[in-house]
C-alpha cells in the first residue's frame, strides 16, 4: 500500500469480508483513519456510555461536533472540548494553535458564535529546559490564535508534573451562544443535496494527524511526524466565522461540519452516515494549496479553516455570494446520495467506494482491563513548621499565580467577561440579567493514586468552582487523556476514571454533553498521570455572581464540610516532601450534593447579601485557600484551626493542608453569621464558624504553635513564580 498503516490483522479482515474483495491503498487510507482511536472511539464508546447523557436543558448531546443546552427562551450554549497533544508535543506554536482552531470551528459548525476559550494544560516541571520551551510556545499558540480572532480566553488551569515532559497535555474548550431556531447540526439529510467546501485550500499539513494522533509518540516523532501537524491561520479562521455566521442568517443551510480528524474523508462520510444516505464528491473540484497532489494526500489531509455547508441546488448561487463577498476560496465538490456509500471520483473515474456505515462506526474493540500492581512502601512524613510549608506551597509551580499564563490573553475582546481569569470559574454575560460560568479542572495525582475517585473528585471540583461564583451547574463536557489501551492497567484507569466520573454527573443530574478521548499520551515507556479534564458551565443570575476576595473587615469566616486526614496525593506531599504515594482523597458523591446545594441555598436565598465571598477549596487545602482570598482581597484574617469541623483528630499540617472534597469557605456579615450557620446545619452540612477577616495579616491560631504571616509576604510567595522561570 505504501503508505503507513495503523489498521490491525483483524481489522483487515473485518474489512475485507464486509467489502467482499481488498480495498484499494486509497480506500486502505480511508478505513484507516476512520478506524483510528481518535475517529471512532473503538476502545471507549462501550464505557463512556455509562456518563448521562439527556436532561431537561439538553437540546442536543454527544455524537455531533458540540453539545448545546438551554440558556433562555431565546437563547443556547454550544460547548465543546479537544485535544491537541500529540502536535503540540512536535510543533508547540502551531499544535496549540490549530487546536484553537478546530473546536471554534466546532462551535460554529453548530451554528453558533463563540464567545470564550478556555485552556486546561500540562507540562513538565519549569526547571527542564525543554519543558520550558513548550509551555511557552503552547501559550503563545493560543494567545496569538484566540487575540486575532476575537475571541476572549477566560480561563483554564496549568499542571506541572515530571510525566508530562515529553507528553504535554493541550486541551481547549470553546463555547459559543446561539439563538434556538439557528442551530445547524452536522447531517446530510436530503438526497440531491449538494457539498460545498469553503474555506482554506487543502494542502499536505495534517495528512495521517488523526492516525499520528493514536499511536505513542517516539524520540524520532518530533522530525517524523511534523508534516502531521496543520498549519493555523487565525486570520482566514475570522473570515471563515463571518461568513458562516452570514450565510447561516441568510441561507437554508440543511447541514454543515467542520473539517477537522480525518478531514474530507471523516467529514462527508459521517454527515451522510447519521442519515443513511450517501455521498459522491468529485477529487478535481477540491481547491488545492499545492501541485500534483494524490488522491490519498487529498481525502486524509486535515488542513485547517475549511467547512462543508450542505444546501439545496437553488440556494448554492446565494450561498457562493456571500463567499464571494468574504473573498474566500469555494466549491461544490459532491451531493447527497441515496445508496449509503461514500464514492470518491477523479474526472468521472471511481476511485473509491466504500458504505458510509463501515466508514461512521466501525466495530468496537474489547479491551483487558487490569488494575496495577503498585509499591507498597509508604514513607512516613516529619512535619515541619506550617508557615513554611504555606509559603513553600504558595510559591510551587501548581499553586502559584498562573497571571503570566493569562496576562496574554485578551479576556475582555467581545466585553461579556464580568468575572475574569484568576478566580475560581469565568463569568459571562448573557443578557441583562443572566450570566453562565465556565471552568476547568482535574487533580492528575489523584487520578494516579486512585482512578475512581481522581475521576470523581475532577468533577466534584469543577462542580464547586461554579457553585462558588453562585451559579447552579447546567452541563459537562470533558476530555479524557491516558496512555496506551491497549495496556490492561491504562484501560483500567480509564474504565475506573469513567465509572467515577458517571457516578458523580447522575448524582447531580449534570449531562455530558460532549467531549473527547485522547489515548496513546506516552513516549518510550512515560505513561502521563491519567488526566479526566472536565469542564463545567453553570447558569445564574448577575445579581448572584460571588468572588472569592475577603471583601469587609468583621466578615466571619464559615468553613463548610469536614476535614479529613487526607493527605496522600496532596500537594503538601509533593512540594514539601517530594511523595506522590498513598491512597487519594476519597468522593462522598453525597456530601458533595449537600454542600453544593446549600451554598447555592443561601446564595440565592433571603440572607443573599449576607454572602460577601466564597471559595471552594481543593489543592494545598484549607490553607491555601485561606491565602487566595488573602490575596486576593489585599486584607488579612485570623482563622482559629480547633474550630474546623474534624479537627480535633488532625495534626495542625493536616487541617491545614488536606485535600478532601466536598468543602467551601464563605464570609458573611457578622450579624447574619448566626442565621446562615443555622440554616446549613439544617441542610445536614458541617460547617463552623472559624474566624474573622481584618487586619495586614493571616493569623493562624493553634493550641501548639501560633502563625501570623504578613499579607505582603503571602504576595511575595504567590507571584511572580513563573515568571522568574521564564525570564
Amino acid at each position: 500500500m505504501g503508505e503507513k498503516m495503523t489498521l490491525t490483522d483483524a481489522e483487515m479482515e473485518f474489512i475485507k469480508e464486509e467489502l467482499g474483495r481488498e480495498p484499494n491503498p486509497l480506500e486502505y487510507g480511508m478505513l484507516d483513519i476512520m478506524f483510528s482511536e481518535h475517529c471512532s472511539y473503538k476502545s471507549s464508546r462501550a464505557l463512556l456510555k455509562l456518563f448521562p447523557t439527556e436532561g431537561d436543558n439538553v437540546i442536543i448531546g454527544p455524537g455531533d461536533d458540540a453539545g448545546i443546552v438551554n440558556l433562555t427562551d431565546d437563547l443556547a450554549l454550544v460547548m465543546g472540548m479537544e485535544s491537541h497533544n500529540h502536535p503540540s508535543a512536535v510543533e508547540p506554536y502551531g499544535g496549540a494553535g490549530t487546536g484553537i482552531g478546530g473546536i471554534i470551528r466546532d462551535i460554529i459548525s453548530m451554528g453558533a458564535m463563540p464567545v470564550a476559550l478556555l485552556d486546561s494544560l500540562r507540562f513538565g516541571p519549569m526547571e527542564d529546559q525543554r519543558s520550558r520551551y513548550i509551555f511557552e510556545y503552547v501559550v503563545k499558540g493560543i494567545s496569538d490564535y484566540g487575540n486575532r480572532v476575537g475571541i476572549p480566553t477566560v480561563g483554564g488551569e496549568v499542571e506541572f508534573e515530571d510525566n508530562f515532559k515529553f507528553n504535554p497535555l493541550v486541551n481547549v474548550v470553546c463555547a459559543g451562544i446561539v439563538h434556538k431556531d439557528d442551530i445547524v447540526r452536522g447531517i446530510a439529510p436530503n438526497v440531491g443535496d449538494v457539498f460545498v467546501l469553503m474555506g482554506g485550500r487543502t494542502g499536505r499539513d495534517g495528512i495521517h494527524g488523526v492516525t499520528f494522533a493514536s499511536e505513542e509518540l517516539t524520540s524520532e516523532s518530533e522530525l517524523e511526524s511534523r508534516p502531521a501537524v496543520q498549519v493555523a491561520d487565525p486570520f482566514t479562521k475570522k473570515q471563515v466565522m463571518e461568513a458562516t455566521l452570514e450565510a447561516l442568517e441568510k441561507i437554508n443551510i440543511q447541514g454543515l461540519k467542520d473539517l477537522g480528524g480525518g478531514g474530507l474523508t471523516c467529514c462527508l462520510s459521517e454527515m451522510a452516515g447519521k442519515c443513511g444516505n450517501g455521498a459522491l464528491m468529485e477529487l478535481t473540484k477540491v481547491p488545492l494549496r499545492e501541485e500534483g497532489m494524490t488522491p490519498y494526500e487529498i481525502m486524509l489531509s486535515e488542513s485547517q479553516e475549511r467547512m462543508v455547508f450542505v444546501v439545496h441546488r437553488q440556494d448554492v448561487e446565494g450561498l457562493l455570494r456571500v463567499f464571494d463577498k468574504h473573498e474566500l476560496t469555494y466549491s461544490v465538490i459532491g451531493q447527497v446520495t441515496s445508496n449509503g456509500r461514500m464514492v470518491v471520483t477523479q474526472e468521472g473515474e471511481v476511485m473509491a467506494d466504500l458504505p458510509t456505515e463501515l466508514l461512521a462506526d466501525p466495530p468496537l474493540v474489547e479491551r483487558e482491563a487490569e488494575k496495577p500492581v503498585k509499591d507498597d512502601e509508604y514513607v512516613e512524613v516529619e512535619d515541619g513548621p506550617v508557615d513554611e510549608a504555606l509559603l513553600g506551597l504558595l510559591s510551587s509551580q501548581n499553586l502559584a499565580s498562573k497571571r503570566w499564563v493569562y496576562r496574554q490573553y485578551d479576556h475582555e475582546v467581545q466585553i461579556r467577561t464580568v468575572v475574569k481569569p484568576g478566580d475560581d470559574a469565568a463569568v459571562l454575560r448573557v443578557d441583562d440579567e443572566k450570566a453562565f460560568t465556565l471552568t476547568s479542572d482535574c487533580n492528575s495525582i489523584h487520578c494516579f493514586l486512585d482512578p475512581y475517585h481522581g475521576g470523581a473528585g475532577a468533577v466534584a471540583e469543577s462542580i464547586r468552582n461554579v457553585v462558588s461564583m453562585g451559579s447552579e451547574p447546567l452541563c459537562m463536557v470533558d476530555c479524557l487523556n491516558f496512555g496506551n489501551p491497549e495496556k490492561p492497567e491504562v484501560f483500567w484507569q480509564f474504565s475506573e476514571c469513567v465509572k467515577g466520573m458517571a457516578d458523580i454527573a447522575k448524582k447531580f443530574q449534570l449531562p455530558v454533553t460532549s467531549g473527547n478521548v485522547s489515548f496513546y499520551n506516552e513516549t518510550e515507556g512515560v505513561t502521563v498521570n491519567p488526566s479526566p479534564v472536565v469542564s463545567v458551565a453553570g447558569i445564574m443570575d448577575i445579581k448572584d455572581i460571588r468572588t472569592m476576595e475577603f471583601e469587609n473587615d468583621g466578615d466571619m469566616i464559615i468553613l463548610i464540610g469536614t476535614t479529613n486526614p487526607e493527605m496522600d496525593g496532596s500537594e503538601y506531599h509533593k512540594t514539601i516532601h517530594g511523595l506522590v504515594q498513598g491512597k487519594a482523597p476519597k468522593v462522598n458523591i453525597e456530601h458533595e450534593y449537600v454542600s453544593a446545594q446549600a451554598v447555592l441555598d443561601i446564595i440565592h436565598g433571603d440572607k443573599n447579601k449576607s454572602i460577601t465571598a466564597v471559595h471552594d477549596i481543593s489543592a494545598g487545602g484549607l490553607g491555601v485557600a485561606l491565602s487566595e482570598m488573602t490575596i486576593k482581597g489585599d486584607i488579612g484574617a485570623s482563622v482559629d484551626l480547633s474550630r474546623v469541623p474534624g479537627a480535633e483528630e488532625l495534626s495542625a499540617s493536616e487541617t491545614l493542608f488536606s485535600e478532601s472534597h466536598a468543602r467551601y469557605l464563605i464570609t458573611v456579615t457578622e450579624a447574619s453569621s448566626g442565621e446562615i450557620l443555622r440554616i446549613l446545619k439544617e441542610k445536614g452540612v458541617s460547617a463552623a464558624v472559624i474566624g474573622t477577616v481584618g487586619g495586614d495579616s493571616l493569623k493562624i491560631l493553634d493550641d501548639e504553635n501560633p502563625v501570623e504571616i504578613n499579607v505582603s509576604e503571602l504576595k511575595s510567595a504567590y507571584h511572580g513564580v513563573i515568571e522568574k522561570f521564564m525570564a
